[in-house]
């Protein structure tokens, strides 16, 4: 196998070069003549039959010479008549897309021979007949230098396939590859061996991606499965364009079923077999219908969603059956937690279906005094809501559960339960409850009464459900089905003697029985290796399967336990909705917020632009305010403010995040520093005002200096032109999310807590989150499961049935920055109950010290962020490197220009640092960058660093725009970058932030709620059109193109994925510009605080203390590596910076026992002194016990560094080795005149 290169010397032959590839079965011509060359290979297509693909002169001429190998082979079929064939197979033969009936016969698959039948033919019919007169000669006068083909194709190219299935090939339609439909027998993925030819398989896709090659070829992988086994699959594109549709098709394609047809192959790149697809077409895989036709169909009381831990039902699918089988209630009853709730009640809605909410408590008989230790065994309960005070005692329960009694599990005292027993319906469970253990344990009916009456019905199940009980030594006395159904019997008797209902329930853990290898692999989890367990078949039954289950019992007494009681048991419980609605009701309530905010936003304005204030400012502050207060957003606004201001006042920056920059109102209320109006001038002195509307300004930090014309002082200059549609959407009534960046740590810590000052500590409570199994946990867990019972699956239909367990809770934990908020007059269980984070009552604190827990919400924040309130108090690094720059300069950064010539400099040049591009590349290696942002924050990456050499900004503006390219997706490169490199568009032009759509569009003349509408859909990747309720499309595109709005914009909307808000880029510009400015004038404070904050756990000591030779070799080492790890990526990053450092003239001094910092770089005698927990595996807290026992009394000896410092001997080591415990004596030295 390989490839092999012919040249054709002379003869009458049209070919003059061609390349056989073996590998791909495909032969490349080249040719004076195209069509003479064609011609050629019709003639040779009788002998061609393993050649996959023919190319001439970089056509695709594979059709043509397909249909004259069909004749061709018809022909000989019909010369050949007396050769015998087995009369059970057909052949098929290689390569070639041979599903087309020849010459129009009605066969719909041609009977090809091997290549043995083909001699045998050659023999029996003798010389080909003469062709007529033709300008190319026939076979027979190939030129004698052509190569036999038994040189070049092996004979296992053909290989024997069974005959098709008599009858028509079923077909779905569909073509996603090729033009005809697929036909032959489908061979499953299980039996492929080797190399086999014109293959047809059927399944489903598990993943796909497409790939440029480096020759501009476009490579598209697939992972493919059947119901026994996977392959990878693969097609190459000459160009992407010649792919469009299939990548089209593609992108939302996993799990799709289809059907592919081609040639496995032996792949050198990955050294697997993989299919070369020939076709592929959209399939249909048989599926098991379940209906439920029964006249009264029943009520299912006891059932699991993913929340639960051992739970595989999906949410959409189980309220989407129930209403299909037009059963009137459902219940909901997870494993102590309610956390679908929030969901359901969206489907619930959707399709019109009946819940009950409920849960599968954990039911503990006394209220323990100290949960701890408490070693109550526990029952399972089921509670249902009959009402919303049930619902609300029942979110009780679980908060209590979760938070007063949790050990292991939330347990539920039964006394608790007597207590709020209003509004729910106590229920038995299953063979794990209280009652039903009791029953299984013989005891006598007066004894199984009187613990029957404290539940309102008993529940049985199917017998299968506790057939694990036969083979349970714990029960010697269960031996058969037979005794099984004796337990239900009793629980029935006991039920008619108390009135108490019998309840059937499935007790579901999963949809149907089909489903049951998914639920062994989620359980699999739990299994010991070498020992299997036998799961019960706990899936959802129809009414006529359950009345099955039962027909041990009378008939009447099966249909009322099946049916009579579980409808009345849903018919006691109202329809329910237990998420609070209208949002705009259930903010926090600050007497007089509004006024406030209105007379801040006022005073503020008329101080920076004068009384009256220009109409440009008035008519934007009524136009955002008027919403603003109409809908009830005041109180978000003055609480963000208050939230700033706090931190300002401590002497920290607040960043803003998202959108809220859009705002003028958050602007004038001190909530961001950026200013959305147009670019203008301001005079501090007299409030002279210019501004710029016509879109000839970039940004108004970009405006030239100049002086006020009415009275000389020198003017302000601002405005970035952001609409305030972006916010709060065209008509001002989209929720504000107001996101902030306060500096991480301290300064976010005290924010966190003075939300609890505002608000009262027991209306404050962090953002819960709920983490599902995802891709590498749902593939260990079938890895784990095909193990233990001696099965082997290859990594493709791991994966495939990884697929099954996804999005099955995992654990639960916390937003690191969110902030939900309980109005003070009212009680968290209107919204959600609460839990510990992750469950864990008590944390580490610092020092190793047991503290109290996080308290979070048990509904994922998500799920109620629009009825509650959600502050994000998020930490940044910008503001905390910004507050430590100015507590070692005392440079006030509000007051760092933004137009200085140096600083901008800095993302086009390396000139105002002092070094030369050569320099650069002589330090860092050959990456083509000479610019100097390195270490900056936004622009340092590779990826932006590439941006600037690209566009060479040269203003502020242009900064913005770059900072939106690299957070879009799918906006600079294949887009932007293609528009500015080809000179279509200028920088300044091209879509950067979704703010960029709609003003372009409206300075286009497009209606304003037209721009507003593509906007959206353009920033969310939807194109140019968005259908209405109705499923009407929108007609966008024309009014665009009406307007003359040119193509190339129309072009590069269509292409986005995601766009940036302008708003968020300004400010994160704002930051990162002050940043550059202390690098270019105060370079030390740069770096040390660059190292403190962003290199923190990414420097290497070991390399960048031995200085700078040292940190240019091991830059050269990571940039040979074929693929370093992202460990040796960061510190590639943090080497880059420490070796400009020393570029620019400045180095680091030793860590020092007298005087190095415990987590800071410090600036000493013109050096940089690295602290204690830049050392290799010595973390933050020994390095601040080393400091505070320095601090105490200096360090006398190893022995006594290792004690008070409490240094591990490792580490002692360590250090020792890099000289920072030079002259210090191994142990203490005795001295006599201490005495």
């Amino acid at each position: 196998m390989g490839k092999y290169r012919l040249k054709v010397k002379g003869g009458k032959m049209p070919f003059t070069f061609m390349e056989i590839d073996t590998d791909c079965h495909a032969w490349y011509i080249h040719a004076d003549s195209t069509e003479a060359a064609v011609r050629c290979l019709c003639d040779m297509a009788g002998e061609l039959q393993g050649i996959d693909s023919f190319y001439v002169n970089g056509d695709d001429v594979t059709e043509k010479v397909a249909d004259a190998c069909l004749r061709i082979m018809h022909q000989r079929q019909q010369e050949a008549s007396d050769i015998p064939l087995p009369e059970d197979e057909d052949y098929l033969g290689g390569g070639m897309d041979l599903s087309m009936p020849p010459l129009g016969e009605p066969a719909d698959i041609p009977v090809v021979p091997t290549l043995d039948d083909i001699r045998k033919a050659e023999s029996a019919a003798g010389p080909a007949p003469e062709k007529q007169e033709n300008s190319m000669p026939s076979v027979s006068a190939l030129p004698s230098d052509l190569p036999k083909l038994s040189n070049v194709m092996p004979e296992a190219m053909v290989v024997r396939h069974s005959a098709p299935a008599k009858g028509k090939t079923e077909n779905s339609g569909d073509m996603l590859i090729g033009k005809k439909a697929i036909k032959g027998k489908i061979t499953k993925v299980r039996d492929l061996h080797g190399e086999m030819d014109n293959v047809v398989l059927n399944g489903t896709v598990v993943s796909s991606e497409f790939r440029e090659l480096r020759d501009n070829r476009l490579i598209f992988t697939m992972k493919f499965a059947d119901d026994t086994n996977g392959i990878n699959c693969k097609k190459f594109y000459d160009s992407a364009d010649d792919a469009a549709g299939l990548v089209k098709a593609m992108e939302k394609a996993n799990g799709m079923p289809v059907r592919v047809s081609g040639n496995v192959r032996l792949d050198k790149y990955t050294g697997g077999y993989v299919l070369n697809i020939r076709q592929m077409e959209k399939s249909s895989l048989e599926k098991i219908s379940h209906e439920d036709n029964y006249p009264e169909p029943r009520v299912e009381l006891h059932l699991h969603t993913k929340m639960s831990l051992d739970g595989l039902i999906d949410l959409k699918q189980v309220i989407k059956t129930a209403a299909a089988w037009h059963h009137p209630a459902i219940a909901i009853t997870d494993h102590g937690v309610i956390q679908a709730f929030p969901k359901i009640q969206d489907l619930a809605r959707q399709f019109n279906q009946k819940v009950i909410y409920g849960m599968e408590g954990y039911l503990i008989q006394d209220i323990p005094e100290n949960i701890d230790t408490d070693r109550q065994k526990y029952h399972h309960i089921i509670i249902l809501a009959k009402n919303m005070t049930g619902l609300r005692n029942l979110y009780r329960l679980v908060t209590l559960s979760h938070l007063k009694f949790y050990r292991k599990r939330p347990l539920l005292p039964k006394p608790l339960l007597e207590e709020l027993h209003e509004g729910l319906i106590y229920g038995s469970a299953c063979v794990v409850g209280e009652f039903f253990e009791a029953v299984l344990e013989g005891k006598s009916d007066e004894e199984l009464m009187k613990i029957a009456r404290f539940y309102d019905y008993l529940e049985v199940q199917p017998v299968g459900n506790n057939s694990f009980l036969i083979n349970d030594d714990k029960h010697p006395d269960i031996t058969s089905i037979e005794d099984l159904q004796n337990l239900n019997k009793k629980v029935v008797e006991i039920g008619e003697k108390t009135g108490i209902p019998v309840c059937a329930t499935s007790d579901a853990h999963y949809m149907f029985a089909e489903d049951q290898t998914n639920r062994d692999i989620l359980l699999s989890t739990w299994e010991k290796p070498g020992k299997l367990d036998s799961h019960p078949p706990v899936y959802l039954r129809t009414t006529q399967e359950m009345l099955d289950e039962f027909a041990y019992l009378p008939p009447e007494k099966a249909k009322e336990i099946v049916v009579d009681n579980t409808r009345k048991i849903g018919e006691m419980c109202e329809r329910l909705e237990p998420l609070a609605e209208e949002w705009k009701s259930y903010n926090p309530k600050i007497s007089g917020a509004d006024e406030e905010l209105l007379k801040m936003c006022y005073d503020n304005a008329k101080a920076i632009y004068g009384d009256p204030l220009p109409d440009i400012v008035k008519d934007r502050l009524e136009s955002e305010l008027k919403p603003i207060v109409k809908h009830g957003f005041g109180v978000l606004y003055f609480i963000a403010h208050k939230l700033v201001k706090h931190s300002n006042d401590r002497g920290y920056l607040v960043g803003s995040r998202g959108s809220v920059g859009s705002s003028f109102v958050a602007t004038m209320s001190g909530i961001t520093e950026v200013n959305p109006l147009p670019p203008h001038y301001v005079c501090p002195k007299c409030h002279w005002t210019k501004f710029f509307t016509d879109g000839s300004v970039g940004g108004g930090f970009d405006l030239p200096d100049k002086p006020c014309p009415e009275c000389g002082t020198s003017l302000n200059k601002n405005g970035h032109n952001i609409p305030f549609a972006v916010f709060l959407g065209f008509d001002g009534d989209k929720v504000p999310d107001i996101d902030l960046n306060f500096s991480s740590g301290d300064d976010q810590a005290n924010a966190h807590k003075y939300t609890e000052e505002l608000f009262g500590r027991d209306n404050v409570f962090r953002a819960g989150t709920i983490a599902g199994i995802q891709d590498r946990t749902a593939f260990g867990l079938v890895k784990r499961y095909a193990e233990n019972r001696g099965l082997t699956y290859n990594d493709i239909f791991i994966e495939k049935l990884a697929s099954g367990v996804l999005g099955v809770k995992r654990t639960t934990g916390q937003h690191p920055a969110g902030i939900m908020v309980c109005p003070r007059d009212m009680d968290i269980h209107n919204f959600t109950p609460l839990q510990y984070a992750a469950n864990k009552k008590y944390l580490k604190g610092e020092n190793g010290e047991k503290i109290p827990g996080t308290i979070t919400t048990h509904f994922d924040y998500h799920s109620i962020s629009g009825r509650m309130l959600k502050l994000d108090i998020l930490g940044h690094d910008d503001p905390k490197i910004i507050h430590m720059l100015q507590h070692i300069t005392g440079v006030d950064p509000m007051k760092i220009p933004f137009n200085d010539p140096d600083t901008i400099s800095l993302f086009s040049s390396t000139e105002a640092l002092g070094y030369t591009p050569e320099q650069l590349r002589d330090t860092i290696g050959d990456k083509g960058y000479t610019v100097g942002a390195l270490g900056l924050p936004e622009y340092g990456t590779p990826f932006v660093r590439q941006m600037l050499e690209d566009t060479k900004p040269q203003n502020f503006s242009q900064l913005v725009r770059i900072s939106g390219f690299s957070h879009g997706t799918n906006v600079w490169l294949g887009n932007a970058q293609d528009l500015i490199k080809s000179k279509t568009v200028k920088l300044e032009e091209a879509i950067s932030t979704r703010d960029d759509v709609m003003n372009y569009l409206i300075e286009h003349g497009v209606k304003p709620l037209t721009a507003f509408k593509v906007m959206e859909n353009v920033r969310k990747g939807k194109g140019l059109e968005k259908a209405d309720k109705t499923g009407k499309m929108s007609n966008n595109r024309a009014e665009i193109e009406a307007a003359h709005v040119p193509k190339w914009f129309i072009d590069s909307c269509l292409k986005i994925s995601y766009l940036f808000p302008r708003a968020h880029a300004v400010a994160y510009v704002m930051m990162a510009f002050r940043i550059a400015w202390f690098k270019i004038n105060y370079p030390l404070a740069f770096y040390a605080s660059y190292f403190t904050i962003r290199a923190e756990g990414s420097f290497d000591a070991l390399t960048i203390l031995k200085g700078f030779e040292a940190q240019k070799a091991e830059l050269r080492r990571i940039a040979a590596l074929d693929h370093p790890s992202n460990v040796e990526k960061d510190c590639a990053t943090v080497i880059e910076v420490a070796a400009e450092m020393y570029l620019r003239g400045y180095e680091f001094m030793p860590i020092s026992l007298e005087k190095s910092s415990a987590t800071e770089f410090l600036i000493l005698d013109n050096k940089i002194l690295p602290p204690f927990n830049c050392i290799p595996a010595l973390g933050e807290q020994v390095a601040k016990e080393i400091v505070e026992a320095r601090n105490e009394a200096p360090f006398s000896s190893k022995e006594d560094l290792r004690k008070r410092g409490k240094v591990s001997q490792s580490i002692i080591d360590t250090m020792d080795e890099m000289g920072i415990l030079k002259g210090l004596p191994e142990e203490e030295q005795l001295n006599l005149f201490a005495f």
